[in-house]
């Protein structure tokens, strides 16, 4: 049963079957814009965090340290209870829509590129830091030195986020619904075919993430790879 399963599933992705294809699309669209919104936030945030003042630096770290492990229901949950019609943002009639998907992909991200992004900041040789000011760089200046010396490790913080959201099932099946055509999204479909025995669909929806999933490792492999050879190079030099 399951090599005849397999093998209609390699069917399906090889015919690009529509209702197949659309939850593709689906899934990367909301869990791209998740990851971009968590950029643009996370590596300001985590910045600062690692070069300035911040009160109370540490309760904000060992917060960010602990989203990083919140179970994603418990974010579904909350989402739930603040985009429900009876919730304080009800009003912008967002619940069961691909942007609560968003919403919730976004705070399952944001802890992880601000968590990376900060460590990797921290871990930068401290005289790139000292040398910008002794140039007589500007603290934005500084900040944007740093940053890009920290590029490697940053963007691996990156990759790891979109590893989380691409997988990410409990707070969208809360927040979506799984709504066919509209919320379905590659996780939530595998459950949802699973359970009606559509053993075929739920197979290739499966393959499909685990080949995303594989890219993604080797994609940070190269990005790993490239930044021990840069470093290598620059020792030399």
């Amino acid at each position: 049963m399951i090599l005849e399963g397999l093998v209609k599933a390699i069917s399906l992705i090889f015919h690009l079957d529509a209702e197949l294809i659309g939850i593709i699309i689906l899934s990367l669209k909301v869990s791209c814009l998740a990851l971009l919104l968590a950029t643009l936030v996370g590596i300001p945030l985590g910045a600062a965090v690692a070069l300035k003042r911040v009160p109370a630096k540490g309760l904000l770290i060992s917060l960010m340290n602990t989203l990083m492990g919140l179970p994603s229901v418990v974010i579904g949950l909350f989402l739930y209870i603040m985009l429900s019609h009876s919730g304080p943002l009800g009003f912008l009639d967002l619940l069961y829509t691909p942007m609560a998907m968003v919403i919730a992909q976004f705070i399952l991200a944001l802890p992880i590129v601000t968590s990376l992004a900060r460590s990797a900041i921290i871990s930068v040789d401290p005289i790139i830091r000292q040398a910008a000011m002794t140039l007589g760089a500007s603290p934005l200046q500084v900040t944007r030195a740093v940053i890009l010396e920290a590029r490697y490790g940053i963007i691996t913080g990156i990759v790891a986020a979109f590893g989380r959201v691409i997988a990410e099932v409990g707070a969208i099946m809360i927040v979506g619904g799984n709504i066919a055509g509209f919320t379905r999204a590659m996780t939530t479909a595998i459950m949802l075919e699973t359970d009606k025995g559509n053993f075929e669909l739920a197979l290739a929806l499966g393959i499909i993430l685990l080949a995303i999933s594989l890219s993604i490792n080797i994609v940070l492999h190269i990005i790993q790879r490239k930044g021990t050879v840069d470093t290598e190079q620059w020792t030399w030099a």
